[in-house]
């Protein structure tokens, strides 16, 4: 499980704090080490995905989503606030599940009643589309410790955790981005299972 750290401003934060509470404030030294202002320098992205048309899904959209924020740190996903126009659109049909990315880390994911029927993990299959909008191919075919394997690892398969080689794509993707030598973004492909 990742933790982000607050690592930078809290000195500032705890200064305006007792500031505004009419005490006296002095600053802290700064305990923060080198390596902590690199990582705090590539914050995480958020992305807000809008969760109200996937129906009877919406917890497996949402566990999905709280899956990948546990599993990596370059990105979050958040629900979308009201009257917000969301970067993900999760909507429930009767098809097959399907990711259709616009730019990394926008998109539409299709959470389909076909698969569900089926027998295939609601919560998998969530996770594993939003893996499409971050950028991640299907990996087929594939074990069931592979979250990109998406429908061949079969409907026995439940686990919808990205495994060590899929987190550090995403990771990756995301530093690229940031760092504008681009990112692994299928814009206008929709992506099947």
């Amino acid at each position: 499980m990742h933790v982000r750290k607050p690592t930078i401003g809290l000195a500032a934060v705890l200064t305006v704090t007792f500031s505004l509470m009419g005490g006296q404030a002095v600053a802290a030294p700064s305990t923060t080490t080198p390596s902590e202002v690199a990582d705090s320098a590539v914050a995480a992205r958020v992305f807000t995905y809008d969760a109200s048309g996937s129906a009877e899904f919406k917890s497996a959209v949402d566990r999905g989503a709280a899956i990948w924020n546990e599993s990596v740190d370059a990105v979050e996903l958040r629900p979308v606030a009201t009257g917000q126009r969301a970067n993900i659109r999760v909507l429930a049909d009767n098809g097959w599940p399907r990711a259709l990315p616009t730019t990394l880390g926008n998109g539409t994911v299709y959470i389909g009643r076909q698969a569900v029927d089926q027998g295939y993990n609601t919560i998998r299959i969530s996770s594993h589309e939003l893996g499409h909008i971050l950028g991640l191919p299907d990996r087929k075919p594939g074990p069931c410790s592979s979250l990109m394997s998406g429908s061949t690892a079969g409907t026995a398969c439940t686990n919808p955790y990205p495994d060590t080689e899929e987190k550090a794509e995403v990771e990756d993707n995301f530093s690229s981005a940031l760092a504008g030598t681009g990112g692994a973004a299928r814009s206008g492909v929709v992506i099947v299972d």
